[in-house]
């Protein structure tokens, strides 16, 4: 029980300050005039609701049906071992997939390799999907480009709000299984109600913070802090996931489709306005996914380290 509870405490800490940069670093962003506990009110009522919503509705599996081709194992020590790495990479900045981390040293050398496969197709498909797109709408972004973030209607405050509450409970429901990995399959009522308090109370830390250090990674981005482009890409970004979502239980890293999402349309905008060199975008995305692949290789590499050295002492 001890260490189910710190490996899940560790889980909620490292996965909600990891995958801050894809979720809701657009509207940290562009939202930064905002009171923070305003945001926070937001987004753990959203929260609050897909947990409770799929404890209710799936018998107390909390994870949406992602964990069904994981079992249940008693947790020991070094099931938390990933998870502190994962901590130490998330302090300087590396979008390390959570799904890799967490889930690796819980899962079967094919479901893991069915994790992998599916993760790096997701970054396919978004990355040819956003770029078809912004092809379409590449001259609204120019338009943004041009008036800088002057006055939008004030309709796109509400759709702002509205593709980040669609997005944040999309990636709930993928993400949601990396945590609850080290909870029994049918979380007890009480486990559900303090899980949510600490998660909560996360939140309103990740919040008040702006997102922390890998927030740069959304930052540096064109129009990010643009209500406009951030309405946009949330939308988008949570279109693919529900889609993959529906497509199969199997999890996913949600952050390789996001890189996937944000390479697609800084391609097509360079390639279309011309705001940076063709090899300055380039070298922003090799940047980003060669970050990743290390992340990946650090996740597997150690969660199978684990996993095997201990299982077998």
């Amino acid at each position: 029980m001890l260490f189910m509870i710190l490996g899940f405490a560790l889980a909620c800490y490292a996965v909600i300050g990891n995958d801050s940069i894809q979720t809701i670093g657009t509207f940290l962003a562009s939202n930064k005039n905002k009171p923070w506990w305003v945001l926070w009110l937001f987004l753990g009522s959203i929260m609050t609701a897909v947990l409770v919503t799929g404890w209710v509705i799936n018998g107390g599996d909390t994870s949406y049906g992602r964990l069904s081709k994981i079992p249940e194992t008693t947790i020991h020590w070094w099931h938390i071992i990933p998870m502190i790495g994962l901590l130490l990479l998330t302090k300087i900045g590396i979008p390390v997939s959570t799904t890799f981390m967490a889930l690796s040293v819980f899962s079967g050398s094919i479901v893991l390799q069915k994790i992998i496969t599916k993760s790096l197709v997701g970054y396919g498909v978004a990355f040819l999907a956003t770029f078809i797109i912004w092809l379409i709408i590449y001259k609204f972004e120019k338009h943004i480009s041009k008036s800088g973030n002057k006055n939008p209607h004030h309709l796109w405050l509400g759709a702002q709000w509205a593709s980040t509450g669609f997005l944040w409970s999309q990636w709930l429901m993928q993400d949601l299984a990396n945590i609850y990995v080290f909870a029994p399959r049918v979380v007890p009522l009480w486990f559900l109600i303090l899980s949510v308090i600490f998660l909560l109370a996360l939140l309103a830390f990740l919040v008040k913070g702006q997102g922390g250090k890998i927030q740069e990674i959304v930052l540096v981005k064109t129009n990010t802090l643009d209500i406009r482009s951030a309405t946009l890409i949330n939308l988008f970004y949570a279109l693919i996931l529900f889609y993959f979502k529906n497509l199969n239980s199997l999890p996913m890293s949600t952050t390789w489709v996001f890189l996937g999402t944000i390479a697609g349309r800084e391609m097509i905008l360079s390639l279309m306005m011309k705001h940076k060199s063709r090899q300055l975008t380039l070298k922003d995305i090799s940047s980003d996914v060669g970050k990743a692949t290390f992340g990946l290789v650090i996740s597997v590499s150690l969660a199978l380290a684990v996993k095997y050295f201990f299982a077998l002492v």
